[in-house]
């Protein structure tokens, strides 16, 4: 029996992206000791047909929590935003889940590992979205003189979400984490923690973009204990574009000593001419590589 499972959820318009990070993770051999469970958001019969071959579970995704249905209406794919906080309901038998985005592909299995260490004991295991390199940690807009209006992605939806502007202000400023790649054991206090939180943020502000809230709330603020991987164990591309080691046909990190990436993560979408690479294949982008060059390529996993 497997103990460890990697899971995650699409609708017919990403079972491309989902295929592909399924078989981006079947490629390796050590992936025959790991499970991999989705939760169907919206998939075509066909589409499940053809993912129940190469996966152990496919479970229809539910609304884990109460939530407008005026906001989710026709909206099956934000399933994502509740259900991800609720993996042991769905899949009972795993001790330790490790969640990817869809949009998102495994190019080196050390992540894999690295994210079932990081969660034993408890712990969550997740990355923070910041990075040598980045350049903009928090948007600001300054009216005049030292006064300015606090954009930042955690104290924007905390304040429409209005979780109390004390612990928005708290998250203000802290690193923002990203809920699209993290590990958990079946039996961690940080469920419970995530999902009251999830309830609040849910009652008041935006569907989407609630669940990861949650998640900053139950770290920053609730200080649930958790293990911080280095950001190439999640490497958001539309934060920064990574470089090509051609000698090994590697994205690695653009700066030195230019470590491999283990998750290759498209959210937010890579866009060219007003095309998201993540709904079109055929998009590619230039790409600097080691030796300083430039290559066409796209950030999508391919066989």
């Amino acid at each position: 029996m497997k103990k460890n499972v990697i899971v995650s959820l699409a609708d017919s318009n990403y079972f491309e992206l989902l295929d592909e990070l399924i078989e981006s993770i079947i490629r390796f051999e050590e992936s025959k000791n790991v499970a991999i469970c989705i939760l169907d958001a919206g998939l075509t019969q066909d589409q499940k047909t053809l993912l129940s071959k190469k996966v152990d579970q496919i479970k229809p995704a539910e609304w884990d929590i109460n939530v407008s249905q005026f906001k989710v209406k026709g909206k099956e794919w934000l399933k994502s935003q509740v259900s991800r906080a609720f993996l042991p309901k769905y899949f009972p038998d795993y001790e330790k889940f490790l969640w990817i985005d869809c949009d998102a592909w495994v190019q080196d299995w050390s992540a894999i590992e690295l994210y079932f260490k990081a969660c034993e004991g408890g712990k969550l295991g997740i990355t923070q979205t910041m990075a040598p390199g980045y350049r903009i940690m928090s948007k600001v807009k300054w009216l005049f003189g030292k006064l300015a209006i606090i954009k930042s992605q955690n104290f924007k939806h905390a304040v429409s979400s209005k979780i109390g502007i004390e612990k928005a202000r708290k998250l203000a400023f802290a690193p923002h984490i990203n809920i699209g790649v993290f590990s958990l054991e079946k039996n961690s206090k940080c469920w419970q923690v995530w999902q009251a939180n999830l309830k609040k943020t849910l009652s008041s502000g935006q569907i989407f973009g609630s669940e990861g809230l949650a998640i900053n709330i139950s770290v920053y603020i609730d200080d649930v204990e958790t293990e911080f991987l280095p950001i190439n164990c999640n490497w958001i591309a539309s934060n920064l574009l990574p470089k090509l080691d051609q000698s090994n046909n590697k994205f690695v990190e653009p700066f030195l000593p230019n470590i491999s990436i283990g998750i290759i993560h498209l959210a937010a979408g890579i866009w060219k001419d007003g095309k998201d690479m993540r709904v079109d294949k055929s998009i590619k982008i230039d790409i600097e590589t080691l030796s300083k060059n430039k290559v066409s390529k796209s950030l999508r996993y391919l066989n």
